[in-house]
C-alpha cells in the first residue's frame, strides 16, 4: 500500500514537471514569436525609412535635373539670342553694302554712259566743223566737181569714226533673208530662181555696233514667180 502511495505521488510530481516544463516551453515560444514580431517591425520601419531616404534623395536628384535642365535652357536661349543678334547685324551691315553698292554701280553706269556719248560727241564735233566748211565752201563755189569731192571727204571721215567705235553695216542685198537681222517690208517675184528668198533691195540700211544688232536691215525679199 505504502508502494502505491509511493508510485502514485511520484507520477504526479513528474506530471507537475512535465505541465512546467510545457508552460516554459510556450513561454519561450511566445517570447520568441514576439521577437519575430518585433524584429519584423523593425525590418519594416528600416525600410519604410529607407524608402523615404531613397524618395528624398530621388526629389533632390530630380529637382537637381530640373535646375540643370533649366540652366541648360537658358544657356541655350541665351545663345540663339547672341546668334539672332549677330545675324541681325550681320544682315543689317549686307543691306547697307548692298545700298552703298547699288547707289555706287547706278552712279557709274550713268557716268560711263555720259563719258560715251561725251567721247562719240566730241569725235563727231571734227565732222561738224568739215560740213560748215563744206557749206561756206559751197556758198562760194562754182564747180560741182569741188563741192562733190569735199562733201566726199566728210563722209568718209564720219564713217571711219563711226567705225571706230564699233559701228559696221550689214551686207545684206544677195544674201538669205534672216528674220534675226532683216526686216522684210515687201515680197516681189524674184527675177531668178536663185533669189528666191533672198534679198533683193534694201529699202533702209542695217548696222551691227560690237558685233550686235543696232538697226535691223530693211529689205525686199524675192519669192516664188507665180
Amino acid at each position: 500500500m505504502a508502494v502505491l502511495f509511493a508510485l502514485a505521488e511520484d507520477l504526479c510530481r513528474q506530471t507537475y514537471i512535465i505541465e512546467l516544463l510545457l508552460r516554459i516551453m510556450e513561454e519561450q515560444k511566445k517570447n520568441e514569436n514576439l521577437e519575430e514580431n518585433q524584429n519584423l517591425e523593425k525590418k519594416d520601419i528600416a525600410e519604410e525609412l529607407e524608402s523615404v531616404n531613397e524618395a528624398r534623395l530621388h526629389g533632390k536628384a530630380g529637382v537637381e535635373d530640373n535646375e540643370e535642365q533649366e540652366s541648360e535652357q537658358e544657356g541655350q536661349t541665351e545663345k540663339l539670342q547672341r546668334e539672332l543678334s549677330e545675324a541681325n547685324d550681320k544682315y543689317l551691315r549686307l543691306y547697307a553694302e548692298f545700298d552703298n553698292y547699288k547707289r555706287r554701280t547706278s552712279k557709274e553706269r550713268v557716268d560711263l554712259l555720259q563719258t560715251a556719248g561725251k567721247e562719240v560727241i566730241g569725235d563727231l564735233l571734227t565732222v561738224l566743223d568739215d560740213f560748215e566748211r563744206a557749206k561756206k565752201a559751197m556758198e562760194s563755189a562754182q564747180e560741182l566737181p569741188a563741192i562733190k569731192e569735199g562733201i566726199e571727204l566728210v563722209y568718209h571721215k564720219f564713217k571711219s569714226i563711226l567705225t571706230k567705235k564699233g559701228l559696221k553695216e550689214m551686207e545684206s542685198i544677195g544674201k538669205d533673208f534672216n528674220p534675226d537681222v532683216h526686216e522684210a517690208i515687201t515680197r516681189i517675184p524674184a527675177p531668178s530662181e536663185e533669189l528666191v528668198g533672198k534679198v533683193i533691195d534694201e529699202v533702209e540700211k542695217g548696222y551691227l555696233l560690237n558685233e550686235k544688232v543696232l538697226r535691223y536691215a530693211k529689205v525686199v525679199v524675192g519669192s516664188e514667180v507665180i
